[in-house]
């Protein structure tokens, strides 16, 4: 692993072709955004300033260059508090450009999956997350390990596969 982890931004400014995530905790380090929405603070779609984030704008210019950005997520039903968050945020991710998808947890029995979070940058590098067990980044790491590529991006095919886009997936 390299001194220095590049950032998100970097890794996805590099990329030609595609980015995918794939994400399988029911829960993630709490938010002021999350944290605002348990308060009952909606957000008001039609004011895209208030929400657009420089992330939003970093996937819009991605995808503007032909980057196809997917996202999937394995979640446990019923869903948790903080799924049905990143279900409502989501819209944020579609607007931007992400494609999404959401596994039901019970249909991901069948398919290898790594231990870890990642993204896959053009089926060549990972940039795998490493959490604490209270959802909490603890590190990214990096590898471009073609065995270990291989297995996280089937692993996000087979997901993909099988998972519903957000506009269907009914929480």
């Amino acid at each position: 692993m390299p001194l220095s982890v590049p950032t998100f931004s970097e890794l996805l400014g590099r990329s030609e072709r595609s980015a995918v995530h794939l994400e399988m905790r029911d829960s993630y380090a709490s938010t002021d955004r999350f944290d605002a929405w348990k308060r009952g603070e909606r957000i008001d779609w039609a004011d895209r300033e208030s929400w657009w984030h420089a992330y939003d704008q970093l996937i819009a210019d991605s995808v503007a260059r032909g980057v196809v950005i997917r996202r999937a997520r394995i979640v446990s039903e019923p869903v948790s508090e903080y799924i049905r968050w990143e279900h409502y945020v989501t819209q944020a991710n579609v607007t931007a450009g992400e494609q999404v998808r959401w596994l039901p947890r019970r249909l991901a029995t069948g398919i290898s999956l790594p231990g870890n979070d990642f993204w896959a940058f053009d089926d060549s590098l990972l940039r795998v997350h490493h959490f604490s067990g209270d959802g909490a980044v603890v590190e990214d790491e990096i590898t471009d390990d073609s065995a270990t590529v291989k297995l996280c991006v089937t692993a996000f095919e087979s997901v993909w596969e099988r998972a519903i886009p957000h506009q269907d997936y009914q929480i």
